[in-house]
């Protein structure tokens, strides 16, 4: 059997599928693979299975590419938005995604994000390494406290129950959401309640991200919803970045629409929206909100599990249902 991983991965991953006499061939370029790459590295080799990432976006072309010795698509990725679905449901190829594995990692990076911008902290660290610290002063770097402030989460599901449980147990806030169905025993477990898309963003002294990109929820944030927001309110994203109009996003940052966004994720990644890098009241990280060695070995071992399972005819623990 052979796999084709289109990017180094952690190796806990990789020795499953060595462990079972699999061919493992790694792209040796340590980037995104364009789709002219992609296609040129799968097609005529014949392989069984693909371990792909998100950043791979996964067609019908690059199906048909893979040929029909390949049996799965194994995405690196909770999200499934980089694959045609439907095409790999026309072709039997089956997709799996390595699911609820980065929960606690993402929630607590969110909560990172939190902090960061509320206490000005990516500011004043540029500040003091710009040597511009004179001395303590009574109005240097004023922040925010977060106890008994408003929460608001769009999307309760793992990622934003457990942003909303550490946040109203460890921090004293409270806890509002949205979601496509009001669920009063998530409610009870997280100590939140439910409110409307508008009452959610024009109460939320903080407004957290936490939903699927779908056709339904990208520009789910516009100038529109930015404008209902406290003037004093703050934007964080750790989800997809087509969620937020990133135009709007910098144009309501740059007139203070709402005082600060803490973002992880972009409209059109790698590629900033032009401005957002130059505003101050931004914290900007590179995608990793689930960046820790104990999640993403586990992906890996996840992904690989995956790909064991439909080579040995069986259904893999992580099958995407289309």
């Amino acid at each position: 059997m052979k796999i084709y991983i289109t990017r180094q991965i952690p190796e806990t991953g990789i020795k499953k599928l060595k462990d079972k006499g699999y061919e493992v061939v790694i792209s040796p370029k340590d980037k995104v693979l364009t789709k002219k790459e992609l296609i040129a590295a799968i097609k005529g080799k014949n392989y069984d299975a693909v371990l792909c990432l998100l950043t791979d976006k996964i067609d019908d072309e690059v199906l048909a590419a893979a040929g029909p010795q390949v049996k799965i698509f194994a995405n690196y990725a909770v999200g499934t938005d980089n694959l045609d679905l439907k095409a790999a449901q026309k072709r039997g190829i089956i997709v799996s995604n390595t699911p609820g594995v980065l929960t606690e990692t993402v929630a607590e990076f969110t909560i990172s994000l939190i902090f960061a911008i509320t206490k000005r902290i990516v500011e004043a660290d540029e500040f003091n390494r710009r040597g511009k610290f004179a001395g303590w002063a009574p109005m240097l770097f004023l922040g925010s406290d977060l106890k008994e402030k408003t929460l608001g989460i769009i999307g309760l599901g793992r990622i934003g129950g457990e942003v909303a449980r550490r946040m109203h147990d460890g921090f004293g806030m409270n806890i509002i959401y949205f979601d496509a169905k009001q669920n009063e025993e998530l409610e009870k477990i997280y100590h939140v309640k439910y409110a409307d898309l508008e009452t959610l963003l024009k109460t939320s002294d903080i407004v957290s991200i936490h939903v699927p990109l779908l056709p339904a929820t990208k520009h789910l944030i516009g100038s529109k919803q930015l404008a209902m927001m406290k003037k004093s309110a703050y934007l964080i994203n750790t989800s997809r970045g087509p969620i937020v109009d990133e135009v709007a996003l910098v144009e309501a940052l740059r007139n203070k629409v709402i005082c600060g966004a803490a973002i992880d994720v972009y409209e059109n990644e790698p590629a900033l929206t032009p401005g957002l890098a130059k505003l101050d009241n931004t914290v900007l990280t590179p995608h990793i909100a689930s960046a820790s060695f104990e999640t993403r070995s586990k992906m890996a071992e996840m992904a690989a599990e995956n790909i064991i399972a439909v080579l040995e005819n069986k259904t893999p623990p992580n099958l995407v249902k289309i």
